[in-house]
């Protein structure tokens, strides 16, 4: 006898189990915890803290192009493009450091931004006695990289213990501040450095960075205890679960594209006849599209859903890559248009990692799975500008191998995302779950396991298992994921 097939009776204690079993599993009642609430000064805090870490990291496109076309380390186009790629590599690297500083009683995730603010700043006024590349690496990649990481780190987990409904909106909006900042960052670093110095301009960032940083760190306040934060830095376990390797997946393509797209469109812009000033306008609005339009992908995922909406500006921003900005992007106007429209799906992942994750482990383990996945993107991050770098050629269409490597790697994160969507549809279909208990279970893979689980135990044991091939129906099945 299937499960379709059970009595009526037999299927109302079920669904009463499976109820009890979801309520069992959140651990704290509805009345203790409103939605929102503080949660919105917590999503401000870190916003303006994205908006000084990743906001700030993606200045070094303007950085970047002013030290390839000045000299003034002496060093190589790669050397220049490792540095970028090294900072990016060291915040994520640091990930289980940080992971156990926020579950240290001790410390914990105030502490820990704070202290990633000192390095960070650190890293800026050592960047603004540079003369070698070696100071370089040091100062703007691993010092910056190792404030940055603590800051994120200790913070990307906080915005969905705040929130359930509106979870992917709520961490979109935190997300945005990193375009925001970048879109600051572009316009006034490129102007800095013509009017008082690169020197000069280090230090007034450096000045910023930790104002800010302090006041962020002030204002996020998590909810570990009250949901049970699991805060293992190598929960290896995970790595056992075919959905986990799916996610683990998209993020790495993702993270190749994402990065060599970020840091090479404003040289990209000057190879076709643009002025430093005109391309640093188009790395602005990139980064502006990038501010605008991860609230609008974390609307959109609450309402079509998480995995819906990602998956498919996903594939968009390969098909941008692949025929736009290929036989499109020529002048400042088509730039431009290129910058808004890329712009606002590339970082798709930062805007919906945390609430993914949620769909993926189940809440209380996304801290242990964040940590993995900010090690497993480090030698991608490393590693994707020095790439991209190597495979720009000199004259006319000299950035083709750039463009279509971007494209194959967004195209490819789209695939292995799309798989790990049927792979979550396959999941809701083993249980019968109202509305209610479905939306739950979309959102808390912990909530979903737990009632698969009891599900398995309240059928026959002659009831023959599902097949493993209906998995494939989830690659075109319409279902709200």
């Amino acid at each position: 006898m299937t499960v379709r097939e059970k009595d009526p009776d037999n299927n109302q204690d079920s669904n009463d189990s499976v109820n009890t079993n979801l309520e069992a599993q959140n651990p704290q009642p509805q009345a203790e915890f409103k939605e929102g609430g503080y949660g919105w000064v917590v999503i401000f805090g870190v916003f303006i803290l994205n908006a000084h870490t990743w906001g700030l990291n993606s200045s070094f496109a303007v950085f970047l192009a002013y030290y390839l076309r000045s000299g003034s380390f002496g060093a190589s186009q790669l050397g220049y493009a490792f540095v970028g790629g090294l900072s990016i590599s060291i915040a994520l690297l640091v990930s289980p450091l940080a992971t156990t500083l926020v579950g240290w009683k001790r410390c914990g995730t105030r502490l820990t931004i704070f202290l990633g603010a000192i390095f960070e700043t650190i890293g800026f006024i050592s960047s603004s006695f540079a003369s070698r590349l070696w100071h370089l690496i040091l100062s703007q990649g691993v010092s910056f990289g190792l404030g940055m990481g603590l800051c994120f780190v200790a913070s990307a987990a906080v915005p969905p213990q705040w929130f359930v409904k509106r979870r992917s909106f709520a961490n979109a909006i935190a997300a945005s501040g990193s375009g925001f900042g970048g879109l600051c960052y572009s316009l006034a670093t490129n102007a800095m450095i013509a009017n008082i110095g690169l020197p000069w301009a280090f230090r007034v960032i450096a000045i910023i960075c930790f104002v800010v940083n302090t006041i962020a760190s002030y204002l996020i306040r998590d909810r570990n205890h009250a949901i049970g934060s699991v805060h293992m830095a190598f929960n290896w376990k995970l790595f056992k679960r075919p959905a986990f390797l799916l996610f683990q997946a998209w993020m790495v393509l993702s993270i190749l594209g994402y990065v060599i797209l970020v840091f090479s469109i404003v040289d990209y812009c000057q190879t076709v006849g643009l002025t430093a000033s005109q391309a640093s306008l188009v790395g602005a609005l990139f980064n502006l599209a990038q501010g605008l339009g991860r609230p609008a992908i974390g609307l959109s995922s609450d309402s079509v859903g998480r995995l819906n909406i990602a998956n498919l500006s996903t594939l968009f921003c390969g098909l941008l890559c692949m025929f736009f900005w290929i036989f499109g992007a020529k002048s400042i106007a088509s730039c431009i248009v290129f910058a808004l429209l890329s712009g606002s799906v590339a970082g798709v992942m930062w805007a919906t990692v945390a609430p993914i994750c949620a769909e993926v482990v189940g809440l209380a383990l996304i801290p242990s799975a964040l940590s993995l996945t900010w090690l497993v993107l480090v030698l991608p991050a490393t590693f994707a500008e020095v790439i991209g770098v190597s495979l720009r050629r000199s004259g006319p269409g000299g950035y083709l191998h750039v463009q279509l490597f971007t494209a194959f790697c967004y195209i490819g994160a789209f695939i292995f995302g799309w798989a790990l969507r049927a792979w979550k549809v396959w999941e809701l279909e083993q249980v019968r779950l109202d509305k209610e208990q479905r939306e739950l279970a979309i959102r808390d893979e912990g909530l979903l396991s737990s009632a698969i689980e009891r599900e398995s135990q309240n059928n026959d044991h002659t009831a023959p298992p599902r097949r493993r091939l209906s998995i494939l129906r989830g690659l075109w099945a319409i279902e709200r994921v």
